[in-house]
């Protein structure tokens, strides 16, 4: 019998609504997973995203969050 292990990744999320678009995570994003869409909020693409939460920590607003995903 074979056990599978399902890999586990973190990915960043914006509570979009809530984002002030500063601007300060796509400064410390060291992949650009980050952008600021519209002037009005930032979005994290999960493809970039490597989960390590520097955006999450600068965001003055902590509308960023760090889940894990599964892959």
């Amino acid at each position: 019998m074979e056990i599978t292990r399902k890999r586990i990744r973190k990915k960043a999320f914006v509570a979009e609504d809530l984002c002030v678009a500063c601007g300060c995570c796509v400064k410390v994003c060291p992949t650009a997973a980050i952008s600021v869409v519209f002037g009005a909020m930032a979005q994290a693409d999960p493809d970039k995203c490597v989960g390590c939460g520097k955006c999450a920590k600068e965001c003055p607003a902590s509308v960023i969050t760090i889940r894990e995903v599964g892959a």
